[in-house]
């Protein structure tokens, strides 16, 4: 859902075509616009709650050493790169498309081999150059939060070794605590922070916290601890993005149950739907830039055109989602994701 929400984000703030849906239904249209960004959020909390059944999947069983740490990150990367260079590729291809064939002063610029072998690196942001395609920071950003949690995951593991076992879980548990509790009293506040890990650590840190809290045993003290942490950091600076990831946490604690009120009938579709968000995320920005360029230029500019643009955008961006998915994750061997003892 949270993916669906980020496409339409885009497609109404980018490219002539949005303007359809801004004559046509303007209250939707505002929304989205204004708010339909908060949705990394559920893609930040998620991935930490993904990371840690991998990484850390309880505070007293840190499977990170030092050692292996940049065998880890690396892998993560490679993971990632795939889907990545495809949409690059896309992307570039789209926008020479979209120069040609219309203006519009959101459409990248040609890219320098020192602009492509950046992305490529998810450098992009950090070393100030502009960026190719919509969704290519986040990729850069959780490439960045897997690093710094496996890295405290690392940490976690010295801390406790040679411990009891009453001490292992709340010595284990410090490195996260005190990351979470820096970012989202301070790191989260710092606007220019946004391309730092850091910045983002308290959502993915809830992510992690909603993992460990599972066990049916813990679940009420988990919930006592993301509500607690949500509430303080609401206290010191209301932001709607970490109300939404404490949410997001409170519900992945909690789906084993509230997972049986949504499998009737929308179990499949939201499968499918979770199955290819990466690749439509990725892709969707630039099979944007092409639908409008060929919109522009070739049919009538009426909003009835326009709309079905939008919505043929979106229909081109599942399919297109789902075929890159078949292809490049499907049938990907997933023995480098897999949990280590």
């Amino acid at each position: 859902m949270a993916s669906q929400v980020i496409v339409w984000h885009h497609l109404l703030i980018y490219g002539p075509l949005a303007s359809s849906m801004q004559s046509l239904w303007p209250t939707v249209t505002a929304f989205l616009q204004q708010h339909g960004r908060l949705a990394v959020q559920v893609f930040l909390v998620t991935g930490g709650f993904l990371a840690a059944r991998s990484l850390w999947p309880s505070p007293g069983a840190p499977r990170v050493t030092w050692r292996d740490w940049p065998a880890r990150v690396l892998a993560r990367y490679l993971r990632l790169l795939p889907m990545l260079l495809l949409a690059l590729a896309v992307a570039v291809a789209a926008a020479a498309l979209a120069r040609a064939w219309m203006t519009d002063p959101d459409t990248p610029a040609a890219p320098t081999l020192t602009q492509l072998l950046a992305h490529i690196l998810l450098l992009q942001d950090i070393v100030g150059l502009p960026a190719l395609s919509a969704g290519v920071w986040y990729v850069a950003i959780d490439w960045q939060l897997f690093a710094l949690l496996a890295a405290l995951t690392a940490l976690a593991r010295v801390l406790i070794q040679g411990r009891s076992t009453t001490t292992r879980v709340a010595i284990g548990a410090l490195p996260l605590a005190v990351g979470v509790a820096l970012s989202l009293a301070w790191f989260n506040r710092q606007p220019a922070g946004d391309i730092w890990a850091p910045y983002f650590l308290g959502a993915y840190g809830l992510g992690v916290l909603a993992a460990w809290g599972q066990q049916s045993r813990q679940r009420m003290g988990a919930t006592a601890l993301l509500t607690a942490l949500t509430a303080l950091a609401l206290w010191l600076d209301w932001r709607e993005r970490i109300a939404l990831a404490g949410v997001t946490a409170l519900i992945l604690l909690w789906q084993p149950w509230a997972g049986a009120l949504t499998r009737w009938r929308l179990h499949a579709l939201m499968s499918w739907l979770a199955a290819i968000s990466y690749a439509v995320f990725l892709l969707h920005y630039p099979l944007s830039l092409a639908v409008n360029a060929l919109v522009m230029r070739l049919t009538p500019a009426t909003p009835g055109w326009r709309l079905g643009g939008l919505a043929a955008t979106w229909l081109l961006s599942l399919a297109c989602g789902w075929l890159a998915w078949r292809w490049l994750e499907e049938a990907r061997p997933r023995s480098n994701l897999a949990p280590r003892p």
